[in-house]
């Protein structure tokens, strides 16, 4: 077993990071599409403790629907959302007569935000601008960056103990943002912070399943049981499939042009969507239900469950040229206990992640410079 080397500031002393595990067989927790609103009266878990979520851009597209999500999740008993749109405490209000246990509140503007933040355990951030077409993730970063730093200094100030996950673009540069931010304000934990990739997941399920519908259905699996893991990064060509490593297996693995065709779709879906609504918004809902998908698993694992796997772009030494990684993780109470290493790849993959290092440490870079000069 390796352990990776905890990152150190004076003061106080890191916490351990998380260990790396030479486990890569666990599956990823399967995408569930039908919200966990269990009535507490037969909701018994021995540990069922109960949560405070805050989604800081919940006014946006994504931040909507994700908070109608979270709003009925038995986990959360008190739902913050927080944007700087007006309308924000009215989204509260809407979500407030929903019939299910948890409260909400709306926060509107930085005057608000430590109100907002004080006490959760889980704070998500999908605040930003969308992708439009013939846009980059890179022209997403002269306005996000500002936002998640801004964001997460309130978070450094307020919460500093919470998970973190973040959605805002580019994901590749706004995870190294982050992260220095609360360097700086001795509020680290590698264990804590997240880059949400839950969607490449979905996506490469969605479409693994549809080219391969007939021999699952004889093997009596559905799309929900299906897993294929998600690893490198959250942006083109660094979203690299394991499709060797999907679940349950295939008899004929995929090959050739279609697997090529297969792979490139899954990493051009953003903007396949993008595309599809032609200048009018990015992929929200779709990235929504990731969000939730994750956020649930984060809360699965602060209540102490078991065998909660994810896939995640967290600080890692997976690929030792790099300080950032999207791979297999382990949730746990302290948030990213163990990540796991990629396990046994084809040649096919192996040249995609050796080829999408550039791209991901160019993007690490970018967001270390801009975190460290702001």
């Amino acid at each position: 077993k390796n352990t990776r080397k905890a990152l150190c500031f004076d003061p106080p002393p890191p916490p351990p990071p998380p260990t790396t595990t030479t486990t890569p067989s666990v599956a990823v927790t399967p995408t569930h599409t039908i919200i966990e609103r269990i009535d507490a009266l037969f909701w018994r878990n021995s540990k069922n403790k109960k949560f405070t979520v805050a989604v800081l851009g919940a006014a946006g597209g994504i931040g909507q629907t994700l908070s109608l999500l979270l709003k009925q999740s038995p986990r959360i008993e008190s739902l913050r959302l927080y944007d700087i749109a007006p309308i924000t405490p009215g989204i509260a209000v809407d979500l407030s007569h929903i019939n299910t246990e948890s409260e909400v509140a709306g926060y509107v503007g930085p005057d608000q935000l430590r109100n907002a933040l004080v006490g959760c355990d889980l704070v998500i951030i999908p605040a930003g601008i969308p992708r439009k077409p013939g846009m980059s993730r890179d022209d997403l970063f002269k306005i996000n960056a500002g936002i998640v730093r801004d964001l997460t200094i309130g978070v450094a100030k307020y919460c500093p103990n919470a998970l973190l996950n973040i959605i805002s673009n580019p994901v590749n540069s706004t995870v190294p943002i982050a992260v220095e931010v609360l360097k700086k304000y001795n509020a680290f934990d590698p264990r804590k912070v997240l880059g949400v990739t839950k969607l490449d997941v979905m996506r490469a399920v969605t479409f693994v399943h549809g080219l391969r519908k007939d021999e699952l259905q004889r093997l009596r699996s559905s799309v929900s049981d299906v897993t294929v893991p998600v690893v490198g990064g959250h942006a083109g060509e660094t979203i690299i499939p394991l499709l060797s490593q999907m679940m349950p297996k295939l008899s004929k693995p995929f090959e050739g042009s279609e697997l090529q065709n297969l792979t490139t779709r899954i990493q051009n879906a953003g903007t396949e969507v993008v595309d599809a609504k032609a200048g009018s918004g990015s992929a929200t809902l779709s990235m929504a239900l990731a969000a939730e998908n994750m956020a649930t698993s984060c809360l699965k694992g602060l209540a102490g469950e078991s065998n909660v796997i994810e896939c995640a772009y967290v600080s890692s030494n997976v690929i030792p040229e790099l300080p950032f990684f999207a791979s297999k993780v382990m949730l746990g109470v302290n948030g990213v206990e163990k990540v796991l290493e990629l396990g046994t790849m084809t040649s096919f993959e192996e040249r995609m992640i050796k080829n999408a290092i550039p791209d991901l440490r160019a993007s690490i870079e970018k967001g270390v410079a801009f975190a460290r000069s702001s």
